[in-house]
């Protein structure tokens, strides 16, 4: 299978927390073939969705933890599975990433943390919707409310 993960720089994750190194480990101990992708190397074009990549090799090393290929353009298409691990912030251009795994969730890429889902509900905000399970809370960005 050829497994899909678009994350921040893999540089400069915490190796001993990051939660996206041991799905990677995994897949990789399962013989998927894995596909970096950052943030900010998503694209479309008119015939599809497509991304700047690097084949990665992942060690539970915490000195020497990944190997990334050369660059390469790829369309998403040839993608068995995509994992969405952004993270925030929720900006402009997670929202236009969002976009961009759509078209590839048309091209039947298997996009895991569907995007029109990661639009509707954020993270930080999603509890909200659950106030009987939540302590007090604030969300604004005004700072004369807080």
């Amino acid at each position: 299978m050829k497994f899909g993960v678009v994350m921040d720089p893999i540089g400069s994750i915490n190796f001993k927390k990051d939660s996206t190194l041991s799905i990677l480990i995994e897949a990789q101990s399962r013989k998927h073939d894995l596909i970096y992708m950052e943030p900010s190397s998503l694209f479309l074009r008119e015939d599809g969705a497509y991304a700047l990549t690097q084949e990665i090799k992942v060690r539970d090393d915490s000195e020497n933890w990944f190997e990334l290929s050369d660059t390469s353009e790829m369309r998403l298409s040839v993608l068995d599975m995509i994992v969405m691990r952004q993270d925030p912030p929720f900006d402009a251009n997670y929202i236009y990433n969002t976009y961009v795994l759509e078209a590839a969730e048309r091209e039947e890429v298997i996009v895991v943390n569907k995007p029109q889902s990661l639009r509707d509900c954020n993270e930080k905000v999603f509890a909200t919707e659950f106030p009987q399970c939540c302590t007090p809370f604030l969300v604004t960005s005004n700072q004369r409310v807080f």
